[in-house]
């Protein structure tokens, strides 16, 4: 009878461990978008490939719309391994001690998709994502979400326009100091907060790219919006590093083909996904679109490229320096 009962143990035993070793990985991926925005759509399609790549031995659960952690939250979360994947922007980073990320806040210093993919694509990109590693990070990849529009209660046609406004910035040295060039009182609140926030009054207008601004039904209660493509908004896709090194190799290098692949199909969305919520905001009705004209444009980049210089120290110079290079900027041209 003990024999039978120690057979019938270790078969028990045996069976339990081949079901945990069939469960699968579970990656937890929080954001704070909506589903229907390029991170949201990103996040998704990363899940898909990862699935089907690994053949059901990896879950990737998806928490969009700050389900699970708000953007003040989630990078502790990732740090004490409560979620393993997130997609902050970029302005998240300098708050972080990694004060060389608060480059992709500096007003005007891209004029288009191809400049910024020079960088974000290329080895200062690569070196950028590095410096994360002694937080416990690493980082995965650049996505996208776009360049930004000013929105308010008034038009905002020339600096002189924001003075006095409060106006919503995400946590950023930078991006206080640019709301402050413009003459404007910048309010550092969490995204899930700002629909509430402009609804209210708490503030009078924020920034964001498009499909943010229509995700969030910001153009509801705003009445101007100004095409000004003043900032990129963008993200850096991060894993708890301790997890990510844990993980089987073969796993992880499906992993990182898929996060590859999503990349590509991020990116290559972005701008059309804001263009179509443009052209949804102003088919509303609820906002009146401005669009600057040259001379205005050159208005904005002088009263802001003093920015650039204020914070070089911080950031780095030479940072700066090689991304004007990069980019073909000069300053002095304004």
């Amino acid at each position: 009878m003990k024999l039978k009962s120690l057979v019938f143990t270790a078969v028990a035993l045996g069976l339990s461990f081949g079901a945990m070793a069939q469960a699968p990985i579970v990656i937890k991926f929080s954001h704070v978008v909506a589903v229907d925005t390029p991170k949201g759509k990103g996040a998704e399609q990363f899940k898909k490939l990862a699935e089907e790549r690994t053949k059901g031995r990896v879950k990737v659960e998806v928490y969009a719309n700050s389900t699970l952690y708000k953007d003040k939250e989630e990078m502790e979360a990732l740090q004490l391994g409560s979620v393993h994947m997130l997609a902050p922007s970029l302005a998240k980073f300098g708050p972080l001690g990694a004060r060389e990320f608060e480059v992709f806040d500096l007003p005007y210093i891209f004029d288009s998709y191809a400049e910024l993919h020079k960088i974000t694509g290329g080895p200062i990109g690569q070196g950028l994502l590095k410096k994360l590693e002694s937080k416990g990070i690493l980082g995965l990849a650049f996505w996208d979400n776009g360049f930004k529009v000013m929105s308010a209660n008034k038009p905002l046609k020339t600096p002189a326009d924001f003075k006095g406004l409060k106006l919503r910035i995400q946590s950023s040295k930078v991006l206080d100091a640019q709301m402050r060039a413009l003459g404007a009182n910048p309010q550092v609140m969490a995204f899930s907060e700002v629909y509430q926030g402009l609804q209210t009054g708490v503030v009078d207008g924020t920034e964001n790219p498009p499909s943010n601004l229509y995700t969030q039904k910001m153009h509801e209660v705003q009445k101007f919006v100004t095409l000004s493509d003043h900032g990129y908004l963008g993200y850096a896709v991060i894993v708890n590093k301790k997890f990510w090194d844990g993980l089987p190799a073969d796993v992880r290098g499906q992993l990182e083909g898929a996060m590859k692949d999503a990349t590509k199909y991020a990116n290559d969305i972005a701008k059309q996904e804001n263009d179509a919520a443009m052209e949804a905001v102003k088919k509303s009705g609820k906002s009146q679109i401005i669009t600057l004209s040259e001379a205005e444009k050159k208005e904005w980049k002088k009263a802001l490229v003093k920015v650039h210089s204020d914070h070089a120290d911080k950031i780095g110079k030479d940072l700066i320096q090689s991304i004007y290079k990069e980019t073909g900027f000069d300053p002095a041209k304004l």
